[in-house]
């Protein structure tokens, strides 16, 4: 006997209301604004047939302020899971058309439904938020939904990838959530981010502000930090969302999605031509990283942010590897409070999803500076040092050329843990430069010199050539060898083999108090 028809009849039309969303003119409105609709985003992220959708009937239960004769389909929010790049992942987006996406009991109780179930599985988590914020109607029901939320991303935080794309307001304590995620990606044009809105700030303060200045993707990347990617639009982001994946484990027990290929031990001769041939010249690393990853496929991790630091995901010879390097061509490649928080919490997602790191070190030392001092830069360095010792994933690290006194420390060293350290000619070792070391150490010769300047000159190259060479490191053993720059893919791709099956036991405790 088949199925009554009318009872099928009626499932479709329900799932007919539930893809309609708020309406074909709201859907219309959306793309002329050039945004997607919630299950658009979540359609073009996933491989086609593959979307499991999780409470697509779930409805608000609040009986307030006329909501109680409001349908809201999903209750806002479309969850579900599906696979991408023929791994699943469990993925929410908020729909603004429904009720401008706010967050009601029900809407929160489908993400941490979904949270759970990434976490039991063992799958990454991705969220579009897209949202008005809390669900005013619902009271204290919807401040409990985003602190029900907020616990979930800190359960989840260390155990699955949590990237959360921003393609919509993201406004007051909406926000926290995305910034507990690993990974934050923002919308250039459609999107915002902010806790207080510009009248706000204008009544508590008295300052003007527009929201460009500080709510906007550009703001966000470059200024405060607050955010790693930003995407041209919502196509984008979910385009760079499953790229970033692609260098990410499904969760924190498992291997990354390495790629290994035969052993390619060949010389690379166009490294060498990409060092300067004065010190004084600043060294593009870019260009360095470009030589030494798969194909030049560098994946650049807020690019816009503290550029004196280059952080980001590759793979050499098919090992998927996390790379931190100095960049000369801004403020000389020193450490500051901005690079320093950068590349700590760069390296601690490496350590916790089992990603090995390489290390370009060409650092002439911390940045100084009245600011640098009262805004923390101790505090702040520190968090470097800490994250590299407490990292126990393979660590090699290749000193190019500056290395000098506690950044030489916080950039990696054999003493922070590196499993392997290699070294150019061209490396300078040092508590500090030559030319600073002299003038403290040589000062009444100097003063007593006939020409200073030549004088000088001459104790700097024999202070160089004697106790800034690697030579000298690698005599006390500190390195693990000096080598040509044309042979640095080779080493580093050897080194990373030799260290995939590394096992490094730690004292046992809940965790580090790294200083915050």
């Amino acid at each position: 006997m088949a199925i009554d028809p009318i009872l099928l009849e009626q499932l479709q039309a329900r799932r007919e209301v539930a893809r309609q969303a708020g309406g074909a003119g709201k859907l219309a409105k959306r793309h002329a604004n050039g945004q997607m609709a919630a299950r658009e985003r979540l359609g073009i992220f996933f491989e086609a047939g593959t979307f499991q959708e999780f409470g697509m009937h779930a409805q608000h239960t609040c009986t307030r302020f006329g909501l109680q004769n409001k349908e809201l389909p999903c209750d806002g929010v479309v969850c579900g899971t599906g696979l991408v790049d023929g791994r699943p992942v469990a993925a929410y987006a908020q729909d603004f058309t429904v009720g401008g996406g706010a967050l009601g009991r029900i809407h929160a109780k489908k993400i941490c439904d979904l949270m759970d179930f990434a976490l039991e599985a063992g799958m990454p988590v991705v969220g579009v938020n897209d949202s008005g914020g809390a669900r005013i109607q619902e009271g204290v029901d919807s401040l409990s939904g985003y602190g029900q939320v907020f616990f979930k991303n800190v359960l989840l935080s260390g155990v699955v990838p949590q990237v959360a794309v921003i393609a919509g307001p993201c406004a007051g304590g909406a926000a926290y959530s995305p910034a507990l995620a690993d990974f934050l990606i923002m919308t250039r044009d459609t999107a915002n981010m902010f806790i207080c809105g510009p009248d706000v700030i204008k009544a508590a303060t008295g300052e003007v502000a527009e929201l460009e200045q500080f709510a906007s993707a550009a703001a966000h990347a470059s200024l405060s930090g607050n955010i790693h990617l930003v995407a041209d639009d919502d196509a984008h982001a979910m385009a760079m969302t499953a790229k970033l994946l692609s260098f990410l484990p499904s969760n924190n027990i498992s291997d990354p999605p390495h790629e290994l290929l035969d052993l390619d031990l060949a010389d690379d001769p166009q490294m060498n031509e990409i060092v300067p041939a004065s010190a004084k010249e600043p060294l593009d690393v870019r260009a360095v990283i470009d030589r030494l990853v798969d194909d030049g496929d560098f994946f650049e991790i807020m690019p816009d942010f503290a550029r004196n630091l280059v952080v980001g995901y590759a793979r050499i010879n098919g090992v998927v590897v996390g790379i931190v390097a100095n960049n000369p061509m801004v403020k000389a490649g020193t450490l500051d409070i901005d690079s320093s928080d950068k590349g700590a919490r760069f390296i601690r997602t490496c350590n916790i999803y089992n990603i090995p790191i390489v290390t370009l070190v060409d650092v002439p030392g911390f940045m100084p500076g009245l600011a640098q001092e009262q805004g923390g830069i101790i505090r702040h360095g520190a968090k470097m040092l800490f994250a590299y010792a407490a990292a126990t994933v393979p660590k090699i690290t290749l000193i190019m050329r500056k290395a000098y006194g506690g950044a030489y420390l916080a950039m990696c060293s054999a003493d922070l843990g590196a499993d392997m350290v290699f070294a150019w000619p061209t490396a300078e070792i040092a508590v500090m430069g030559a030319e600073g070391a002299v003038h403290v150490l040589f000062r009444h010769e100097l003063e007593q010199a006939q020409d200073p300047k030549k004088r000088a000159a001459e104790i700097i190259e024999a202070y160089r050539n004697e106790f800034a060479s690697p030579y000298q490191a690698a005599a006390n053993a500190m390195i693990t060898d000096v080598i040509e720059p044309a042979q640095s893919r080779a080493a580093i791709a050897l080194a990373l083999r030799n260290t995939l099956s590394k096992r490094d036991a730690r004292p046992p405790k809940k965790h580090g108090n790294i200083p915050l």
